[in-house]
């Protein structure tokens, strides 16, 4: 739809609501100035980036335009959202043109685009300028191009994926790039933990600041769209952070048998025969004795077709897998599956103690979307005198792990990025065992807290968000938190948290659980001094247990004890999307206790 249509859909619908529109028509009128500014100014970046890669066979065209006029107060309005205002001002005035065009994706697609500019310039294209001093340097290098390629790679495919004149599809399409944005962020963050203190660091995060803040503006700039629309009532939007079901109309998407529309055929197929493995039927079939087609994890996805259509299933025999097991962005939509949690293990000892980034010390890295892992265990056997060592690493989109153990003590679980759901897993750890920037749900699991090091304080959770904006923290929603056998007798002289803010805005919700009496009275731990204690999120809902008392909580501004429909935005639906529960894994969608 033409924003032209805007003004007539408007007044169409006052004829028609009459009365409920009174109370709206000075908003509608507000946003149709703020529309008319967006559409020119994003417009502008349009034309910008054209002009500016024409001689790059490989970027993506953006669309149609036409003349209109502009001027510096439209910009002005675009970037009022944005929290870093003068970033933005800044960038949009130089794509200033006299073009405009039709069509509302061209304004997320420019926001995006600009990103990727500025990744190019500040390190992809010329990471040379960087003095590197040491080895630990040059590794952490490495990992800054892996990243930043990721990130560049997904900022793409999200441009690809604001569709073209069916703007009705939009409101999903938004939720995506909330996800997409929010794992850009955390690539960036990623990339500058990697660096020991010293100049290097301190000159990428300088490098890589005004990435960082575009990053953040275009996720505003999504939220303000999908804002304006919703006030101006375009057919397709509404005004919700995150595609889930209205209480008076259809899930969007969902088909007729409850499954998510983006699953293919053969998808549908394997899921629909529910979780139980032995009705999987597997393509290749690892088995450390020799009687499958491999020895070894690696081998098997090392042969995987490099194109498949629908799902690929890799069925591991009981055994122990000593072996890094890296299943990269291009390996999507497989399944792979075991005997059990404490049969079919994969082991690994990698730590930061002995050099190791704490990104690369995985056990098991999970990349490509899709992913799902059932019956399987996942091992770092550093021990917790080796600090960071991670058993898991998932930065799949829409992975799934039912029924796995992750076992480790610092750093066991690295919900990396993207959105993530867990159901029936065990995981064990000491200090800040569930970490990371993804959006994470772990439902009916135990969490069981082990004994760490003398001088050491165990803390459950580490969630890393760093801008208010991205859709992402970690939910323990109907686990048990409880020690294991060789912590239970000191229990009370080794502090036990529930989590500690990584970054500045930390999120992280614990409701229906049984917590233990392992826990502090306090409840949560600050990272250092008042870092992150009034911007964070944590909040608790009818826990249970003698862990689970309130009333020595802390008493930070960004914790509460909140109610059942503040709890509600939590569930899966709501905070992950609709595509688990088509997932043919068993899944609580709303509370267990109504």
């Amino acid at each position: 739809m033409a924003f032209q249509d805007f003004g007539h859909l408007t007044e169409r619908r006052r004829l028609e609501k009459q009365q409920k529109l009174k109370k709206r028509i000075a908003i509608a009128a507000i946003s149709i100035v703020v529309l008319l500014a967006v559409v020119g100014v994003s417009v502008l970046a349009i034309v910008y980036r054209s002009e500016h890669n024409s001689k790059k066979s490989s970027s993506p065209e953006i669309g149609s335009s036409k003349q209109v006029s502009h001027s510096g107060n439209g910009i002005k309005m675009l970037c009022g959202p944005t929290d870093y205002k003068q970033t933005c001002e800044t960038k949009l005035a130089k794509i200033m043109s006299s073009r405009s065009s039709d069509h509302p994706k061209d304004l997320l697609k420019a926001a995006i685009f600009v990103i990727i500019d500025e990744l190019e310039g500040a390190f992809l294209n010329d990471s040379s300028k960087f003095k590197i001093q040491n080895p630990k340097e040059k590794e952490a290098i490495e990992d800054c191009h892996l990243l930043l390629r990721d990130a560049k790679e997904e900022l793409e495919d999200s441009a690809s994926h604001v569709g073209g004149n069916d703007i009705e599809k939009l409101p999903q399409r938004t939720h995506d790039l909330n996800n997409w944005l929010s794992a850009v962020m955390s690539y960036q963050e990623t990339c500058i933990d990697g660096f020991p203190e010293g100049k290097l660091k301190s000159d990428l995060q300088k490098g890589l600041k005004t990435a960082r803040e575009l990053t953040s503006n275009a996720l505003a700039i999504v939220s303000e769209m999908s804002s304006i629309l919703s006030v101006l009532q375009v057919p397709g939007f509404t005004h919700r952070r995150l595609l889930t079901k209205e209480a008076d109309g259809p899930e969007a998407s969902l088909d007729k048998h409850g499954l998510p529309d983006w699953m293919t055929p053969e998808d549908r197929r394997i899921l629909q025969a529910g979780p139980a493995t032995p009705n999987l039927k597997p393509n290749v079939v690892v088995a450390k004795d020799g009687s499958g087609s491999f020895k070894t994890i690696s081998e098997a996805l090392d042969a995987m077709p490099a194109k498949y259509n629908g799902r690929y299933i890799i069925y591991v025999k009981e055994g122990v897998y000593d072996e890094t097991v890296i299943l990269t962005k291009k390996m999507v939509n497989v399944t792979m599956y075991g005997d059990g949690p404490l049969k079919t293990i994969v082991t690994g000892s990698k730590n930061f103690v002995d050099g190791v980034r704490t990104f690369q010390t995985a056990t098991f890295a999970a990349l490509g979307d899709g992913f799902m892992a059932q019956a399987m265990g996942f091992r770092n056997t550093a021990g917790p005198e080796k600090h960071q060592a991670v058993a898991l690493r998932v930065q799949a989109d829409r992975s799934i792990f039912l029924n796995c153990r992750m076992e480790g003590y610092q750093d066991t679980l690295y919900a990396q990025t993207h959105r993530q759901f867990y159901k029936n897993c065990e995981i064990t750890g000491t200090v800040d065992f569930i970490f990371g920037d993804a959006a994470t749900i772990i439902q009916d699991s135990l969490i069981i807290v082990r004994k760490p090091l003398d001088n050491q304080q165990n803390i459950v959770t580490a969630q890393g968000r760093i801008d208010k904006r991205e859709t992402t923290g970690i939910v323990l929603h109907n686990c048990k938190i409880k020690a294991d056998d060789q912590l239970m007798p000191l229990k009370f002289k080794i502090k036990s948290y529930l989590g500690r803010p990584w970054k500045e805005f930390s999120r992280t919700i614990i409701m229906e659980s049984m917590i233990g009496n392992l826990i502090a009275p306090e409840g949560w731990m600050p990272w250092e001094g008042e870092f992150g204690l009034k911007t964070l999120t944590y909040a608790e809902f009818n826990n249970k247990g003698p862990g689970a008392g309130t009333n020595a909580r802390v008493k930070w501004p960004g914790y509460k004890v909140i109610n059942k429909a503040d709890a509600m935005k939590y569930t899966v639906e709501p905070f992950l999307g609709d595509w688990v529960k088509g997932s043919g894994v068993p899944v609580q969608i709303g509370m267990y206790n109504n």
